[in-house]
């Protein structure tokens, strides 16, 4: 079996004159990731590598998410920042069958495109959610019964849960 963790960028700040792949994360969203971090930890779901996009918001959810998980090979790809879902579907398949469980942070609209193209079945309440709302530092886990990512593929998946900051009663959805 496979495990996908989307985990989007928690809530970012936009100061003036900042690019967008510049953007910090805002106090909101620093609270947040800690937030999701803990609940990776305590629900044990823990990757065996994370692919994160370069921008500085995905960067900053990812420092804050890394100490509650230890150390775990982390890499950068710039394909996931403002990623259309065939590219995103593009690098799972590239990541190699000894990776059961994946951690990808990164962005919308791409990770709802891609979460709704993937999930076939599972937890209801959550696919209605997701599908009414991917907010910051939304936690979606698709699970595969597939040996190798190559062969991940549209409804292949099956949503375990989707998790938000809110639904751990943490604040609001963003």
């Amino acid at each position: 079996m496979l495990r996908l963790l989307l985990l989007r960028h928690a809530k970012a700040a936009w100061p003036s004159g900042t690019l967008d792949l510049d953007r910090p994360l805002a106090k909101r969203g620093q609270e947040a990731s800690l937030v999701m971090g803990n609940y990776l930890k305590s629900e044990r779901l823990e990757p065996d590598l994370v692919v994160i996009s370069p921008a500085r918001r995905t960067q900053e959810t990812w420092e804050r998410v890394q100490p509650f998980l230890g150390e775990i090979e982390a890499r950068r790809d710039g394909r996931i920042y403002e990623a259309p879902v065939g590219r995103l579907l593009d690098v799972l398949r590239e990541i190699g069958p000894e990776t059961r469980t994946l951690l990808v942070i990164g962005h919308n609209p791409g990770f709802e495109e891609l979460a709704k193209l993937l999930i076939g079945e599972g937890d209801m309440d959550g696919i209605l959610r997701l599908g009414q709302k991917y907010p910051t530092a939304g936690l979606a886990v698709i699970d595969f019964s597939l040996e190798d990512w190559a062969d991940v593929a549209h409804k292949s998946g099956r949503l375990e849960r989707f998790v938000t900051p809110k639904s751990l009663g943490s604040g609001e959805d963003d």
